[in-house]
């Protein structure tokens, strides 16, 4: 079998194949969006990539071609030879992979789904959205305050209505920048619920996001993030391993007889993590007698809030995992007791 190295760039990339004995048989440059083409002339390879934007549209057309794909981490990258020395060039990149590619088995991160991917990209989409929406609604607020108006409230949707009614008594009325700023923040408004329908879509059409709506605290947004970071809930042994993978266990910093413990790790999907720390707080103030988070506040009795909210999503995070591998939906009670 060839192992086919392809050191991936924006624009151009690339490619180094050697043959089973590790001999070079062919080196050049193509472009990236031609690598699909390439691949599938070539007869099945095990093809290696380092992880990069531009990584997993490449796996998924190599899977296609009937390929073998290894997409290496980047912190292994520098183990294997890439910028040996402090020189870095995408020959000598690629030659790197190729040849550590003949040697041993090279460990490959998780190739996620394309339905995972679509997930992800529509929850990313929306959360720059929702951004772009809270600097508008800001930068409202702050132009009344600048006119010595009274503050208005209201919803994203009622606001640009409540600014209008405001400046109506000025005497210069309302300033074109500013209708521009309440247009756009309209628009904005309309496109995140058209993109929010279509996840609702989805949820009603997968089991598993019921399943784990059926926690408190866990809305659509939560339960498809944490569907997305998670693809295939049978590729973790343990709920530790998904909290690990997830970045919400402790890190530590050891060595002799020191033995020190950090804050949390922070690997893997920010974004997941974060919907899962608004979950904690959703369930926090909503549901003050459920009994994980009576037993978070008898963590934040020890040590605070902040530290108790964080293991309450860790604790979250373990409990989902449950619920998805045994398709049961919550249940207060088991879900409280410590893990093992």
């Amino acid at each position: 079998m060839e192992h086919i190295a392809i050191d991936l760039g924006s624009r151009t990339s690339q490619i180094c194949v050697r043959d089973a004995k590790g001999q070079i048989v062919e080196e050049r440059a193509c472009m990236t969006r031609c690598l699909g083409a390439y691949l599938r002339r070539r007869p099945a390879s095990q093809v290696i990539v380092e992880a990069s934007s531009e990584a997993f549209g490449v796996a998924r057309l190599a899977q296609a071609a009937g390929h073998q794909i290894s997409i290496v981490p980047s912190v292994l990258s520098r183990a294997l030879g890439v910028g040996y020395r402090g020189t870095k060039t995408d020959v000598r990149d690629a030659r790197a992979l190729s040849e550590a590619s003949t040697r041993v088995t090279l460990p490959s991160i998780h190739i996620p789904s394309e339905q995972s991917v679509h997930w992800r990209a529509m929850s990313t989409s929306r959360q720059v959205l929702v951004r772009a929406r809270t600097m508008l609604i800001n930068r409202a607020r702050g132009y009344l305050r600048t006119q010595l108006r009274t503050p208005v409230r209201g919803t994203s949707k009622t606001l640009p209505k409540a600014v209008r009614r405001a400046m109506e008594s000025s005497e210069d009325g309302l300033p074109s920048h500013i209708e521009a700023v309440l247009s756009s923040l309209e628009t904005l408004s309309a496109q995140i619920a058209d993109i929010e329908a279509e996840m609702a879509t989805i949820l009603d059409n997968e089991p598993v996001a019921k399943l784990l709506m059926s926690m408190p605290g866990v809305g659509p947004i939560t339960a498809l993030r944490f569907m997305a970071a998670v693809d295939d809930i049978s590729r973790f042994p343990s709920a530790q391993a998904l909290t690990s993978y997830l970045g919400l266990h402790a890190g530590e910093r050891s060595s002799g007889q020191t033995r020190r413990r950090t804050g949390i790790i922070k690997a893997g999907s920010s974004a997941a993590r974060h919907a899962l720390g608004q979950a904690a707080w959703s369930l926090w103030r909503t549901r003050p007698e459920d009994p994980m988070v009576l037993w978070a506040r008898r963590i934040a009795e020890r040590r605070n809030t902040q530290i108790a909210l964080t293991a309450l999503s860790r604790k979250m995070a373990g409990v989902l995992y449950a619920m998805w591998r045994d398709g049961r939906p919550y249940q207060p009670q088991p879900a409280a007791q410590p893990t093992a």
